[in-house]
Formats: C-alpha cells, sequence, structure tokens
C-alpha cells in the first residue's frame, strides 16, 4: 500500500495515526458520556467490520475502534453519518451539515461529564443534559477546547484538568423548624467538606464564607431540614492541563453561577481564541491562551455580554504557580559532605 497520507486531515476527521503504517482509531463522539445503548452497536460493527476486533473507552469518554486500514476510512465515515445525525442534530441541536465524510473536525473535544443528578445522590445538576447544550456552543469548531462536567465538588469528572471545568454547586436551604438537632449533618461537613456547621442549642450554625456547595449536609439530614433550592448554580475552574512540560491544576473563576452564566461563558470561548490566536486556530490548551492574554484580559472578553446572577462571584485575580526545571550536570558534591552509616 503506497499513500502519500494528510495525517493531520485524518485527525481533524476525528481518526488518531497509530504506530503501525496506515492504520488509525477512529475516536467516536459521546457528548456528556451518555447515550442510548443501542449505539453500542455502532462501534462494535466498526470495531468488527474495519477494525482489529477491539475498541477503546477513550480517556474523554469517546468510543475508540483502533486498527483501521486507511483505504477502508471513507467506508467508516459512510457508515457514521446516521450516528453523527441522531448524536449532533436530533440529541444536541448542532448546527452543522452532515455527509459521508465523517466528523468535520476534532478542535473542540468531547465533552466529559459524570452522570451527575440523574442517578447519583450527590450531585446538585444534571451533568449530560447540560453537556448536551454546551456540545451545541463549541461543535464543530477549530478552535480547540476541552471541557468536562461534574456534579458536585467531589469532581469526578476531572475539571480541575480541563480548559474549563464546570462544577455543580448548591446553597442548601436550612428548615429550622425540621431539625431534631442530631449533628449529623456537622459531622458530614467536618469528615467530608469544609467544618462550616456547627450545634448550638440543639440548632444548627453556618459559617457561609467557605461553604463549597456539595450538598452532604442534605444526604445526611435525617428529618430533610437541609433541602437543595430548585435553582441550580455552578463553579466554573479555568486553565487546567496535564502535559509533558507544564502541567497544572485550573482554579476558580466563577461560583454560583447560573447555567443560563456558564452557556453565555462558552458561548464566547472563540471568540477569546481567535482574538490570541489572531483568527488561526492551533492546538493549545485553554491555559495557554488564557497566559498569553492575560488574565484580566481574559475575563474581559469571555465575559463580554454575560448577565450575572444576584450571588455570583468572579475571581479578581488567578495566580498560577509554575514550577521550573534546569539541567545541570556538573554539579559537585558538597567538601563537607559525609556519609551516614
Amino acid at each position: 500500500m503506497n499513500h502519500d497520507i494528510n495525517i493531520g486531515k485524518l485527525k481533524l476527521n476525528c481518526f488518531r495515526q497509530s504506530k503501525i503504517p496506515g492504520e488509525f482509531m477512529l475516536q467516536l463522539r459521546v457528548p456528556g458520556g451518555l447515550v442510548n445503548a443501542k449505539y453500542l452497536s455502532t462501534i462494535q460493527h466498526i470495531a468488527e467490520t474495519w477494525g482489529n476486533g477491539t475498541f477503546h473507552m477513550g480517556m474523554r469518554q469517546t468510543l475508540n475502534a483502533p486498527g483501521i486500514k486507511y483505504d477502508n476510512i471513507p467506508a467508516v465515515n459512510e457508515y457514521l453519518e446516521q450516528y453523527i445525525k441522531d448524536i449532533e442534530l436530533d440529541l444536541c441541536d448542532v448546527d452543522m451539515s452532515v455527509d459521508k465524510n465523517g466528523y468535520p473536525t476534532i478542535g473542540a473535544r468531547n465533552i466529559m461529564s459524570c452522570i451527575g443528578n440523574s442517578h447519583c445522590v450527590k450531585a446538585n445538576a444534571n451533568t449530560w443534559e447540560l453537556a448536551r447544550k454546551l456540545e451545541k456552543i463549541i461543535f464543530p469548531s477549530h478552535y480547540h477546547i476541552k471541557i468536562s462536567i461534574s456534579g458536585c465538588p467531589n469532581d469526578c469528572g476531572k475539571g480541575h484538568f480541563n480548559d474549563f471545568g464546570i462544577i455543580g454547586v448548591t446553597k442548601p436551604i436550612y428548615l429550622k423548624d425540621r431539625c431534631i438537632g442530631c449533628g449529623r449533618c456537622v459531622k458530614v461537613c467536618d469528615h467530608s467538606a469544609t467544618r462550616v456547621l456547627k450545634l448550638v442549642n440543639h440548632k444548627i450554625e453556618k459559617d457561609t464564607c467557605c461553604c463549597v456547595g456539595c450538598g452532604e449536609c442534605v444526604e445526611a439530614c435525617p428529618t430533610s431540614a437541609w433541602v437543595r433550592p430548585e435553582k441550580k448554580l455552578y463553579r466554573v475552574l479555568i486553565g487546567g492541563r496535564t502535559g509533558k512540560q507544564t502541567p497544572r491544576m485550573g482554579k476558580m473563576f466563577l461560583n454560583w453561577v447560573t447555567e443560563d452564566v456558564v452557556i453565555s461563558v462558552i458561548k464566547n470561548w472563540q471568540k477569546f481564541s481567535a482574538y490570541v490566536l489572531d483568527g488561526k486556530p492551533l492546538y493549545l490548551h485553554g491555559g495557554h491562551l488564557i497566559d498569553r492574554a492575560g488574565y484580566q484580559k481574559f475575563k474581559e472578553l469571555i465575559l463580554e455580554g454575560v448577565e450575572l446572577n444576584p450571588e455570583a462571584q468572579v475571581a479578581e485575580r488567578i495566580l498560577w504557580a509554575e514550577t521550573e526545571y534546569r539541567a545541570n550536570f556538573n554539579v559537585k558534591p558538597l567538601a563537607n559532605h559525609k556519609t551516614v552509616k
């Protein structure tokens, strides 16, 4: 097989190069990590018909089929047409045309999410519903962005290591008349959260300054003296990334914001990226783009036109501490060094 293969073009088409020449791995998008189980037959058919019979659950919740020969990629893309229509158009309402050429870009990575409050008792938000709303905003686009959504501050979705980590939080309401003074909420807050509750005269007092909005008190209370309000709120982390040179955890950008604020912020990401990159999409982590622009410029552009809810908090400054390394192969032993026996 003699081909001049455009690896970059195939990567945009959601096919990743293998170490075996002429073989590729399809990355099948699953926005929010949740689809109907019937679509498992889609990746099974691709893996068994054109791949090597295996599939990999990708680190960004994609369904990956390795071992696809270059000559078979057009057939795979043609087969994908219905899946992409079902997921991107019908499920996520994405504004894009779908044809037999497969995915148009991989720039905006698959949005990850934990199962959220559709199942998890600790979750404060429906994560995969929000993921599908954000998919409509970011896909398709050649501008790089990684988003993860977690239902509570446990951050099972690892939002701290994404361009945007979105975390469901809550401001529990205390119904004093229901409280029997058992202190279970105090104990769980001491053990699992930030120790902001205390029992005084058989009733609860709360230091609101340091509450992380986890909702553990709600789960612990036997009489429903703590309840989650109907209003859904989120925390937004920015600038997290993995990598060989400068990995770092993201930091809090917004706290106690509504879903409308989250959506408006993400709508501004492409404009911010275009500003930093002079309109030329490049593969760069969001944290690097923020570093290039400076946090204050990032804040100005990403919040442009965003109407913040009354509870919202915005970080005035964000300071990252980078670790620097320098190799030194001429280190001399200390003159007074003694070997310990």
